[in-house]
């Protein structure tokens, strides 16, 4: 095996197809096959059409993949997909298929956490992460303060939301402005063009007494939705911009202030954030401004990286195969609530997965 491991990662925990391919902390492939706008009139993501989406676009992807990394399927050294949290049926197409790869290619299977891998992507443009790391995680289902002295093996937890993700209050205030959906990238579209102080919505657990590290953003969400409702109860013209800029507001005040509280309180002097909302330009600049001032070094994925994409699974699934992990057993299955604790879902020594595979049935 070459020292820079070659791995495929395979990611469909929600509605993208993603498959990337690594070699180490150098990216090679990221083929992304998206059925956002089969969900679009829904307002939502569907289960069943985001799972039946991932069959259909799960071999082109991968062969798409392969192309344009110039590798052949046999070259790799490990096939590593996410095996939750996320969408139960929509998972069990990704480990499926990585099962079927690793099956007839005999390579080795790493089963891996959703959340782990948004935060070890950023090596992928920043090179290996620091020991320890902070990782802000925001997207449609997290928003979460993790921990990490070692991606492959140690991700605490140090708080979370306790009701709506950062990226579903998004989605529901877009659904109220009449936005449409996905709600994060046309609020922050429309933000650019408003106020951000226009408006004094409340800011969720931030009072002396709550919880430092947990998010809150059901009440924010139910208090835009209030106040879009009394402006046409009143016949008032609602200023569509006003309102989204002073909600992103909202939103990235609390993710920051906390983030970098948590650097502070923990002796860590590097932030990662990682995730959809990742993607938002107010979060980017005030965590970059706050992150000056406190004299921590902040790591952002570019956008591309911070949606779900193969190559965060692969890359972690590189990580895996350099620091030696065991794979997982042949008997790997999806696990919609994967805790962050278990970065990894290991089982099998080293060895032939045809080996492994033949003990698992028998």
């Amino acid at each position: 095996m070459a020292d820079e491991p070659l791995v495929l990662g395979i990611e469909t925990s929600c509605d993208e197809t993603g498959v990337g391919i690594v070699r180490g902390t150098t990216l090679l492939a990221d083929a992304v096959a998206s059925s956002v706008n089969d969900h679009a009139r829904f307002g939502g993501v569907v289960p069943e059409i985001a799972s039946r989406a991932h069959l259909e676009a799960m071999v082109p992807t991968i062969r798409r993949a392969l192309d344009t990394a110039g590798v052949r399927a046999s070259d790799l050294d490990g096939i590593a997909v996410t095996a939750g949290p996320g969408l139960a049926g929509a998972l069990l197409v990704g480990v499926s298929a990585a099962k079927a790869y690793a099956w007839a290619l005999d390579k080795p299977l790493y089963g891996v956490n959703h959340l782990a891998s948004h935060i070890c992507v950023d090596q992928l443009e920043h090179g290996r992460l620091p020991e320890p790391t902070m990782a802000l995680l925001v997207s449609g289902g997290h928003s979460s303060l993790l921990l990490s002295s070692d991606i492959t093996s140690d991700v605490r937890p140090l708080g979370a939301t306790i009701d709506d993700a950062a990226g579903e209050a998004f989605d529901k205030v877009a659904r109220v402005l009449g936005l449409g959906f996905p709600g994060g990238p046309v609020v922050d579209r429309m933000a650019r063009e408003g106020d951000g102080k226009a408006i004094a919505f409340p800011r969720g657990l931030n009072n002396a007494g709550d919880p430092a590290y947990d998010f809150s953003f059901s009440g924010l969400k139910t208090a835009v939705a209030r106040w879009v409702e009394a402006r046409r109860r009143a016949g008032e013209p609602v200023p569509v911009a006003d309102v989204a800029a002073s909600f992103q507001e909202a939103v990235t005040d609390v993710l920051t202030r906390k983030a970098v509280r948590a650097c502070k309180d923990n002796g860590v002097d590097h932030l990662m954030i990682g995730g959809g909302v990742a993607a938002n330009s107010r979060l980017r600049e005030m965590a970059q401004q706050r992150c000056d001032k406190a004299g921590i070094v902040l790591r952002v994925p570019r956008p591309g990286l911070c949606t779900d994409n193969g190559a965060m699974v692969a890359a972690l699934g590189a990580e895996m195969v350099w620091r030696d992990r065991a794979p997982s057993s042949f008997d790997l299955s999806a696990d919609s609530s994967l805790p962050v604790t278990e970065t990894h879902v290991p089982g099998a020594e080293h060895g032939s997965v045809h080996a492994h595979a033949h003990e698992a049935l028998k």
